[in-house]
């Protein structure tokens, strides 16, 4: 078993998200190509596909009062810096925000659905001053697949740098790939047995998480539904599922905080990471358990995403997530491989039919839906009870039922997902 690969696969995948990654997503390929024209945008087209489109619509921008896409947008042309990554708008500040409204209202940024993709896709063209540079962004939310400048890829301009820095974003989609070709078991026993200082680095992402969620549980945010189930929890896993939902509210607000996301979302990381955490930390356990724990939560989570795809019609806070969550649970009150994978299944059986609606306040809900299931998940499996391999679409490994939940999550929800955006679309007419 290679560990050092397995290492480098957690670290392309735990990464931080400041707000909503598809927006965010986008905003970093606005602010690449600006930064590629190097002039000042009078025109900004964006295509994307309809799950980028759907997660867009609704979720706040961090620091601002307002949702959206076109928003981010906008903001990013004004301070978006792609060095950060999905934390491409933390230097906002109220002056960016009141000339991003400018912008909005200018009606320069054309947003359109790109049909017939496969995906997740964005396509970004920024004109000013007689030239135009381009960015597409594709399966990965910083995986940049091509650059130009005034119909020209950017090879030909002789920018090493950039060239660098695309080699490196692609290694790291590559990378997050090769999950595949480990097992359930091997994962596990990577968990248990990788020296603790290489994964240390995931503390960074618990105590990240724990700080928006206490902030959404505390304050007033969203709905108020972190703080009502906080307010009304009344034992330690009500109190997992609260903070849970808290943080997710906190973050789909626009709260300017970021988060740890895993395999790519920051509402996964939620879930893959504050359950086990907080469960862990109330119960006294071992540090080095929690953080154990957590990586196998987190490898889990980005085994299941490989099959079900960065962006689908399943909820992957459920389906990916709290998959992950229920196997890191169980490990960590010392479950064995054997019940770990039947957590996995069990998982599988409960939740595979949660929709993806679009990234919103009512992710909140979802979450703390997908934390209950796997805490439940955990326990029946910590019991010995499985459910049946010969259900629905379990079958005898946990590998091959993640294959069958990333058919149901590709094959199987491709005409639900057109559904859901056209019902989506049609509230805005």
């Amino acid at each position: 078993m290679d560990k050092n690969l397995i290492i480098e696969i957690l670290k392309a995948g735990v990464t931080p998200a400041l707000g909503c990654t598809e927006p965010g997503a986008v905003a970093y390929a606005v602010a690449r190509a600006k930064e590629i024209l190097d002039k000042e945008v009078t025109e900004l087209d964006i295509w994307v596909d309809k799950n980028i489109l759907k997660n867009g619509m609704d979720v706040g921008i961090p620091g601002t009062k307002e949702k959206g896409i076109i928003f981010a947008a906008a903001l990013s042309l004004v301070c978006g810096k792609p060095q950060y990554k999905l934390e491409v708008l933390k230097d906002s500040n109220n002056e960016d925000i009141e000339k991003a409204y400018e912008i909005v209202n200018k009606k320069v940024i054309k947003l359109n659905l790109e049909e017939g993709t496969e995906g997740l896709y964005i396509k970004v063209v920024a004109k000013g001053q007689g030239e135009e540079a381009g960015v597409v962004i594709k399966n990965n939310h910083l995986n940049i697949v091509c650059e130009e400048k005034n119909g020209k890829m950017l090879e030909l301009l002789e920018d090493t740098n950039i060239d660098n820095e695309r080699e490196e974003k692609n290694k790291s989609y590559a990378i997050k790939n090769r999950i595949k070709e480990f097992s359930i078991d091997q994962l596990i026993e990577f968990s248990n047995d990788v020296d603790y200082s290489d994964i240390e680095f995931i503390n960074e992402g618990i105590e990240m998480n724990k700080r928006i969620a206490f902030i959404g549980a505390n304050e007033e945010l969203g709905i108020g539904m972190g703080k009502l189930l906080k307010n009304e929890a009344n034992d330690l896993e009500s109190l997992a599922k609260a903070l849970t939902a808290a943080a997710s509210e906190a973050r789909m607000s626009g709260y300017p905080l970021p988060v740890m996301s895993s395999a790519g979302s920051g509402n996964h990381g939620l879930v893959t990471i504050l359950p086990i955490s907080i469960i862990g930390e109330e119960k006294g356990m071992d540090r080095e358990k929690i953080v154990r724990a957590v990586t196998l939560s987190h490898l889990i989570t980005a085994y299941v995403k490989i099959y079900t795809g960065a962006l689908s019609a399943v909820c992957g806070c459920g389906v990916a997530a709290g998959v992950g969550c229920s196997a890191g649970l169980t490990y960590l009150m010392g479950g064995d491989k054997k019940q770990i994978k039947g957590a996995i299944k069990n998982m599988i059986a409960g939740l595979t039919g949660m929709i993806c609606d679009g990234a919103k306040i009512g992710c909140s809900y979802k979450l703390s839906i997908s934390v209950a299931s796997a805490i439940e998940a955990s326990k029946l499996a910590l019991n010995n009870l499985f459910i049946p391999s010969d259900n629905g679409i379990l079958t005898e490994t946990a590998e091959k039922t993640i294959e069958n939940l990333g058919r149901v999550s590709i094959e199987g929800m491709n005409n639900t997902d057109d559904v859901i955006l056209d019902v989506m679309l049609k509230k805005c007419i």
